[in-house]
């Protein structure tokens, strides 16, 4: 099955934030059919946690929660990496989710080791 188009993903996610209560938004925009996506998922209390995509070994997309490791969860460590990220790859997109609760709303299995 073919991969949905950046876009169309991105505006799906925000949807399903939305409709569980939570803000969501386009904090950047990249490729519209292909560009890797930054979850940051905020707390609203000075604290976040960053989600970016990565595949298993039988290619099925997981979530990496970057914030398990060195990165950790404070909001301003997030906006800087993810910052970073964006100053190397002109196709990212970055969504950001306020939700108190810290629901990322995505579509796959989470990996925070």
């Amino acid at each position: 099955m073919a991969e949905l188009k950046t876009e169309f993903w991105v505006s799906a996610l925000i949807r399903r934030a939305e409709v569980a209560g939570a803000f969501a938004a386009v904090a950047r925009k990249g490729d519209p059919d292909g560009g890797a996506v930054l979850v940051k998922v905020a707390t609203m209390d000075g604290r976040a946690r960053l989600y970016a995509p990565a595949r298993a070994g039988e290619g099925d997309r997981i979530w990496l929660d970057l914030s398990a490791g060195s990165l950790g969860d404070g909001e301003s460590d997030v906006d800087a990496y993810a910052r970073k990220r964006a100053g190397t790859d002109p196709d990212l997109w970055v969504v950001e989710i306020e939700d108190k609760q810290g629901r990322p709303f995505l579509d796959g299995p989470i990996d925070s080791t």
